[in-house]
């Protein structure tokens, strides 16, 4: 996989791709992650990439001409089809759905805004579809733009270890990850779950897979509501938590 980042920043956005487990893959061949200088493609003598908004108003626009100009040249250097995401506070909220569907892409090109945004004609023109990382508002797109380079990548076979590293983690499945736990076992008076040292794993996977169905209908009840559990061992662990719903209600009364 190829993914290309056209910036204002590329030094920075470049330090932080190369590091830990993106460097190293990427040393490996497994992922390739290129930074573009905007400001490169410009033809005036200041490297000027914004102006005015036309209709008025506060701030300026990056226009239209670099970027599409930065984007030809990052076309060009990735040989194959491209498919090109603007990081937008407009965009859809990126979720772990879309860093499972980017990651079945050869190329990807990011574009970071700045500014009060960027010419929509270059949107009209070059961009597939926009992505947010949910409601607020940044300075720039570069944070965006490595969050989104980063879930994806890492999902690249290779990448990481085995499929398990992310398989087990949060979201990939609709649900949260359970709690984690490592040494000591006992640590200022707070002791491992015994299970977890007991070595059946049959157990410690059930356990697993309880904690990360109550800790999902706790912290996220929007989650929880679009689970389909109807395996045999999800209904068995839910009329477990039903009980212990039921004893606790009991308990508390009685207090």
């Amino acid at each position: 996989m190829r993914i290309d980042i056209l910036t204002l920043f590329p030094d920075t956005v470049g330090d932080l791709m190369n590091e830990s487990i993106l460097g190293r893959a990427q040393e490996r061949g497994y992922i390739r992650i290129e930074t573009h200088q905007i400001r490169d493609y410009t033809k005036n003598k200041q490297n000027q990439v914004d102006d005015y908004p036309y209709g008025g108003g506060r701030g300026a626009i990056l226009q239209a001409d670099p970027l599409y100009h930065c984007w030809c040249h990052a076309c060009d250097e990735a040989g194959g089809p491209v498919h090109t995401i603007f990081l937008s506070p407009c965009g859809h909220t990126y979720t772990q759905a879309d860093a499972k569907r980017l990651a079945k892409l050869e190329n990807i090109i990011l574009v970071c805004g700045h500014y009060e945004g960027i010419d929509q004609r270059f949107i009209d023109e070059c961009v597939d579809e926009e992505i947010s990382l949910g409601d607020f508002v940044l300075t720039g797109g570069e944070i965006p733009a490595m969050a989104v380079a980063d879930s994806v990548c890492r999902l690249v076979p290779g990448v990481l270890p085995d499929a398990e590293c992310f398989e087990d983690e949060s979201h990939w499945d609709g649900t949260l990850e359970y709690p984690q736990y490592s040494r000591p076992a006992v640590w200022h008076g707070r002791q491992v779950p015994p299970i977890l040292v007991s070595g059946d794993h049959a157990k410690v996977a059930r356990w697993r897979r309880k904690q990360s169905l109550l800790r999902t209908r706790e912290r996220r009840p929007d989650m929880y509501a679009k689970l389909k559990l109807d395996s045999k061992e999800d209904r068995k662990i839910l009329r477990e938590i039903a009980d212990d719903d039921e004893l606790a209600a009991t308990e508390a009364m009685d207090k």
